[in-house]
């Protein structure tokens, strides 16, 4: 089993991590503040906490979209986050030459949904030694996740979790198969829930991506009755002017009561 990600839980009674933040870097003081109100939760509740952010968006659905401060300006951001407020750092590398410059500052690399697939990026990613992130694709079933957890095994790295986020239902619509995180349990790999990119309406905007983000809490509910190890949200002080995912962010001010409910029931369901 991976060291990382299951080490952030060894405690009684149980709980899960948490992986959270905007969705894209927008500047430095959003970040920040976002992560000091996160970090004032999680410990207050017990939480385990990972910072969040993207410093490249390189998948947005229009050329005209905002894809953040690039590789360079964003690790710093991440950088000063990191070490101004003693925190591990995720964010996401789109190419193989990322990961060596990534792995300087990130504490965990992650693959994105659309990437999972990319054999030289997840090869390049583990071998950097870091932990990594891996989101199953919307067009994957989780039975097909063994392939990219034996290609990561390739790599010498054990380290890895996957996240669920959805599966492709139709036109620009997601789903959430609850049988899959027993599904990836079994493989004995942590397994994390996209509370928010699972209500995302890919390109349901036409040149952008719609979401619902008032399922967000049922379906984290059910997630973590479920079994799943973490879950990753992505939340922004007023998500109707984020500049990226605002409308399947979860409003910074609600995460509080969300995250008391959601221990709850993770104590309840042991």
């Amino acid at each position: 089993m991976s060291n990382f990600f299951f080490n952030l839980i060894q405690t009684k009674p149980p709980v899960f991590f948490l992986i959270a933040g905007p969705c894209v870097i927008e500047d430095y003081d959003t970040s920040f503040a976002i992560a000091a109100h996160l970090k004032s939760v999680t410990q207050d509740l017990g939480i385990p906490y990972i910072f969040k952010a993207s410093y490249d968006k390189a998948n947005r659905t229009s050329i005209d979209s905002f894809r953040g401060p690039g590789v360079e300006e964003g690790l710093e951001i991440l950088k000063r986050i990191k070490q101004e407020l003693d925190l591990p750092v995720i964010s996401d590398i789109h190419q193989p030459g990322q990961a060596e410059a990534a792995a300087k500052v990130l504490d965990i690399i992650q693959i994105p949904a659309f990437l999972c697939r990319q054999t030289d990026l997840i090869l390049a990613a583990c071998k950097t030694g870091k932990p990594v992130n891996i989101k199953k694709g919307q067009f994957l079933s989780p039975f097909d996740c063994r392939n990219i957890i034996m290609k990561a095994h390739a790599a010498g790295n054990h380290d890895i979790a996957i996240t669920e986020r959805g599966t492709s239902f139709g036109y620009n619509n997601l789903v959430v198969d609850y049988r899959g995180f027993q599904i990836l349990n079994e493989m004995d790999v942590p397994v994390i829930f996209d509370a928010t990119h699972s209500v995302q309406l890919p390109g349901g905007g036409g040149a952008s991506s719609a979401g619902e983000r008032q399922f967000v809490p049922p379906l984290s509910k059910a997630a973590v009755a479920a079994g799943t190890t973490g879950l990753f949200m992505e939340t922004h002080p007023d998500p109707d002017k984020a500049l990226c995912d605002g409308p399947n962010s979860m409003p910074l001010d609600e995460m509080a009561p969300l995250l008391k409910t959601l221990l709850a029931i993770k104590k309840a369901a042991g």
